[in-house]
């Protein structure tokens, strides 16, 4: 158990750090908390204790993002082979306390099917420029002709269970890293800032889990500081920050990046663990943090925080990513007949463009990178009348489409009438591992071509399921990997972690999705075969 005695806006790994001196060796010097009355006490150059991350990369372009621990400029050095030949290097942002010190820069023009190796550092804004030591990574830009490897898996220290290092810390990073995926889907919950992370809590069978632990981890977060301090407290961990540096994300978000459930009608005045009862001044903060430590990019100001884009990896594979989340209505019983502002999902503008991008689209493959499942019950209590309220898509009534089914509906019915073929639905969420096939035969709506959906997760967290399921959309589980009966919150220890890993094969154009426990082992495996023509 280790306990970093660092100030609530500390942006500090522990009390106390190897920093390179201007003796040219590393010397032992204490944390201080970075504000502008006392940046003489810091270390004589610019530190970047989080590491560095890729994302995006796509269509010859890549964000590089950091951080440092003052006020700095960013450069970005890269090149196509590991001894830097012919470099090119790019004078980047500003990285100053309206941003936390975050930075990225990105990369264009970038060749297909090549390796890029990058170095990034910082300059400090002092007269004497002092400069951090480099961090170094690396990425791989899709060719063409290459076969297709990506993982994917959501929710990253959640209830409780934070960085274990006596466990190896958050070891599944490691096992997604060791298969050399081209690139990570980021599913959601990337953080959970309604989750309290202690020293230490019981786990299964009487052990203990022990935990970092941080200030801003303490309590729920509600100040900007504290929902940044989530991001950095996951960046603790050795196993993400030596992934990050090898593996392009693309990043969504789902609840726990702000609050448990939340929509625009979330109500706070009952939970006693907050003071800020403002869901819409949460929601604000929160995603004002997503959008500094989560490595994308930025979308053009016509909507500057718009998380829903596609991202094209060449003919076999078009990534969609959707926001369940911005756009929805509140939750309801979720029974209504007829679709308004109370049953929408993915919100009108985001439903046309994924129906035009999907009727476009060229690639093989087309991927859905979804939040949550379409076909699970997910409960979010009662309502004022003693029914049940829901959180996702699903209403629990095995009925035709009702609430924000039909808007789902909608989207299914599109796709059968396009023709549009080969759409595969990635999710997590759920905290297990799960296959479905949406089977129009055992539906109750059924004007919709049949396609799978895989769930991977947790990462980090609490091991919870199986959820019922709805039969709405004919949904049939195919496989699942979920906690025994009657047992739930399981700890890593419990070893019910689990990602999701997808190679398409360039030949025979074959998708196999297996998903893969904390170790690396396939506990499940589905190759899909292209159907010809869109």
């Amino acid at each position: 158990m280790r306990k970093a005695a660092v100030p609530a806006l500390a942006l500090a790994l522990s009390a106390s750090v190897q920093v390179f001196a201007d003796t040219g060796e590393f010397q032992t010097v204490d944390r201080q908390n970075i504000t502008e009355s006392n940046q003489a006490d810091l270390p004589s150059v610019p530190q970047m204790e989080q590491g560095i991350q890729f994302g995006d990369v796509g269509d010859g372009r890549a964000i590089v993002w950091s951080r440092c621990d003052r006020p700095a400029r960013m450069w970005v050095e890269y090149a196509f082979d590991e001894q830097f030949t012919d470099s090119k290097i790019i004078r980047g942002p500003h990285a100053l306390e309206v941003s936390d010190f975050t930075a990225r820069q990105e990369l264009t023009g970038l060749p297909s099917g090549k390796d890029v190796y990058v170095k990034v550092w910082f300059e400090d804004l002092t007269n004497a420029r002092n400069k951090s030591e480099p961090v170094t990574g690396r990425f791989h830009t899709v060719g063409k002709h290459e076969d297709i490897r990506f993982v994917w898996g959501g929710d990253t220290a959640g209830q409780g269970w934070g960085i274990n290092e006596a466990f190896g810390g958050m070891k599944i990073y490691e096992a997604m890293r060791q298969v050399k995926p081209l690139f990570f889907i980021q599913s959601g919950d990337s953080v959970y800032s309604d989750s309290p992370i202690e020293a230490s809590q019981e786990a299964e069978n009487g052990q203990i889990w022990t935990n970092i632990v941080t200030p801003e981890v303490a309590k729920v977060a509600e100040t900007l500081a504290e929902f940044r301090g989530r991001y950095k407290y996951n960046l603790l961990d050795a196993n993400l920050r030596r992934f990050n540096a090898e593996v392009p994300q693309i990043w969504q978000w789902d609840d726990h990046e702000v609050v448990n459930n939340w929509s625009d009608a979330k109500d706070l005045d009952n939970d006693p663990r907050y003071t800020v009862k403002d869901v819409p001044l949460l929601i604000g903060r929160a995603a004002r943090a997503f959008q500094e430590y989560a490595p994308l990019r930025p979308h053009t100001a016509e909507e500057s925080e718009r998380l829903y884009r596609k991202i094209s990896y060449g003919p076999l594979l078009d990534v969609f990513v959707i926001d369940m989340r911005n756009y929805r209505g509140p939750n309801t019983a979720n029974l209504q007949t007829t679709e308004g502002p109370e049953t929408a999902f993915l919100g009108e503008e985001q439903l046309k463009w994924l129906e035009q991008g999907l009727k476009d689209s060229r690639a093989t493959w087309k991927v859905i990178s979804a939040d949550m499942p379409i076909g699970l019950n997910i409960g979010d209590g009662v309502d004022e009348q003693g029914q049940p309220r829901w959180e996702a898509i699903a209403n629990g009534d095995n009925g035709p489409a009702a609430g924000r089914e039909l808007e789902i509906a909608r989207l299914l019915r599109f796709i059968k009438h396009k023709r549009i073929h080969n759409i595969v639905w990635l999710t997590a969420d759920v905290h297990y591992a799960a296959a479905h096939f949406y089977d129009p035969g055992r539906a109750q709506f059924k004007d919709f071509s049949p396609f799978w959906e895989f769930v991977a997760g947790p990462l980090n967290a609490g091991s919870f399921g199986p959820n019922t399921t709805d039969g709405t959309f004919g949904l049939q589980v195919v496989f699942a990997k979920a906690p025994p009966a009657g047992q739930a919150n399981l700890s890593p220890y419990a070893g019910l972690q689990f990602f999701g890993e997808v190679n398409i094969d360039r030949k025979t154009r074959e998708l196999t999705v297996d998903l893969k426990d904390l170790y690396g082992t396939s506990v499940f495996s589905k190759t899909l075969r292209a159907k010809p023509g869109r």
